[in-house]
């Protein structure tokens, strides 16, 4: 099954300029769902993660099933002030400022092996920090997915794990 075809692009969303991969249409057609969590189990199962943590909000969609699918648990990576008790946070430069990403204090014990899962991978910040973030907490992190890649924004040269993506788009 080619995943493509269950991705739609979507024209100047969510600014003129911007071709945004809308993943919904993959989301809501059961085989193509299957499809896509089983050939990223199959990328991730190797790593023999503990837990799977997901990048707010869209990460989520594919971390938290993805995590069921390899019997692991599952942690959210979120913007500021997004998580109950107490947090740990990571501050990270974007192109035009700067962005914080945190995890609950309490979410990962020093040593376990974690993977850091996205629905896309476009220039690499937001996965490097959440990366750097789980390291600060203790966890050894041996490689990062997605389910696309966009492949033309080089994010994967920011990341010093492996790094896995089922679709990859050059342009």
């Amino acid at each position: 099954m080619d995943l493509k075809d269950h991705i739609r692009g979507i024209p100047d969303f969510p600014k003129p300029g911007i071709l945004f991969y809308d993943i919904s249409t993959l989301l809501r057609d059961a085989d193509a769902w299957q499809v896509a969590m089983g050939r990223l189990a199959r990328c991730v199962r190797a790593y023999q993660p503990d837990l799977i943590a997901g990048i707010e909000s869209r990460g989520f969609l594919m971390a938290a099933p993805l995590a069921l699918k390899l019997g692991c648990g599952f942690v959210m990576l979120r913007k500021r002030g997004k998580l109950p008790g107490a947090t740990i946070g990571h501050d990270y430069a974007l192109e035009y400022g700067t962005d914080r990403i945190e995890i609950q204090a309490d979410a990962v014990q020093k040593g376990q092996r974690v993977i850091v899962v996205d629905d896309l991978l476009a220039t690499g910040g937001t996965m490097a920090a959440g990366i750097k973030l789980l390291r600060e907490v203790g966890a050894e992190v041996p490689a990062a997915a997605a389910l696309i890649e966009l492949s033309f924004l080089g994010g994967r040269a920011r990341l010093d794990v492996p790094f896995e993506a089922l679709v990859s788009y050059d342009s």
